[in-house]
C-alpha cells in the first residue's frame, strides 16, 4: 500500500519514463501529489523529485504488470498512457496499486473507480482512432501523401497499422497538430517522429481537380429530404470538419449530378 506523499514527480514524458516513476513510487512506498512531464509541469509548493529514464527499471515494471496482474491490464495501461485523461499518470498509478494488491481479479472489479476511469478514457481513445480512419483526408503534394489531424488523444500509434496496411507501397505523412508529432511512412520503414510544425505547399491543378471531384461526390450522394445537421454532427463531430476536404469550400462550382466517367476517376483515387 502506497502512502500519500507531498512530493511532485517529474519525468521526460515517455512511457518508459513513466514506468520509472512507477518504480520509484513503489520503491519509496509513496503516492505522489503529482506526476508530470517536464514540458507541462506547473509550479508547485511540493518538493520536486526528478526521475531519470532507466531502461532496466522500466523493463522491470513493464514485465511485472502481465506477470502479477494480467496481459489485459498491461494493454490497458499502455493505451491509457495515450489518452488525454487529466492527471493520467496518477490514475494509472492508482490502478496499478489496486492491480498489484488484487491480482488478476482486478480486471473483473467493474465498480472499482481506478479501473472504470481508465476503461472510459481508453474507450474515448479507440473511438477517436476509429473515426479518424474514416475522416482523415490525404493531400497529394507530389512526393508524398500528407494529412493533418487535431485529435484530443494521442492516436498516431493506433493509426499506424491501419494506414501502413492500406498504403503499403505509398509514402505518406500524418501530422498530429495537437501533439506536434508525425507518422512518417517511407516504404518499408514507418516511424512516429516529433514535428513542431508542418508547412504544406499550395495544391496544384491536379490536386484541386480531385478535391472538387470529392466535394461533388459528397454533394451528389446527399439526400435533400433527409438533411439532418444534428444527426450528421453525431456521426461526424464538427471538430473534425476543419481538416476534411468536403467542408473546405474554396470553389464556386455548383453542386450537380456526378457523371459516370468522374465516378470512375474518383473510385481510382479513393
Amino acid at each position: 500500500m502506497l502512502n500519500r506523499a507531498n512530493v511532485a514527480y517529474r519525468y521526460d514524458g515517455s512511457f518508459h519514463g513513466f514506468l520509472c516513476c512507477v518504480y520509484e513510487c513503489f520503491r519509496h512506498k509513496e503516492f505522489p501529489a503529482a506526476i508530470d512531464p517536464w514540458e507541462r509541469a506547473q509550479e508547485t509548493l511540493f518538493p520536486v523529485r526528478a526521475v531519470e529514464t532507466d531502461p532496466k527499471r522500466a523493463a522491470r515494471v513493464k514485465k511485472s504488470i502481465p506477470e502479477r496482474i494480467s496481459r489485459e491490464a498491461a494493454e490497458l495501461v499502455r493505451l491509457s498512457f495515450l489518452t488525454c485523461l487529466p492527471e493520467r499518470e496518477l490514475h494509472i498509478l492508482r490502478f496499478l496499486e489496486d492491480g498489484f494488491a488484487y491480482g488478476r481479479s482486478v480486471m473483473e472489479m467493474l465498480a472499482l473507480d481506478s479501473l472504470h476511469t481508465l476503461q472510459k478514457a481508453v474507450k474515448s481513445l479507440t473511438g477517436e482512432a476509429h473515426l479518424l480512419c474514416g475522416f482523415l483526408r490525404f493531400t497529394d503534394t507530389g512526393q508524398a501523401l500528407t494529412a493533418v489531424i487535431e485529435p484530443k488523444n494521442y492516436v498516431l500509434p493506433l493509426l499506424t497499422r491501419h494506414f501502413s496496411d492500406r498504403f503499403p507501397g505509398e509514402a505518406f505523412l500524418i501530422y498530429d497538430k495537437t501533439h506536434k508529432m508525425a507518422l512518417v511512412h517511407c516504404p518499408p520503414e514507418c516511424a512516429i517522429l516529433p514535428l513542431e510544425s508542418l508547412s504544406l505547399p499550395e495544391p496544384d491543378g491536379e490536386e484541386r481537380k480531385y478535391r472538387d471531384l470529392w466535394r461533388l461526390f459528397y454533394d451528389t450522394v446527399s439526400i435533400e429530404g433527409r438533411y439532418n445537421p444534428k444527426c450528421r454532427m453525431t456521426h461526424m463531430p464538427k471538430r473534425y470538419w476543419g481538416n476534411m476536404t468536403e467542408f473546405q469550400r474554396d470553389t464556386d462550382a455548383p453542386a450537380r449530378s456526378l457523371p459516370a466517367e468522374k465516378t470512375s476517376a474518383l473510385a481510382k483515387r479513393v
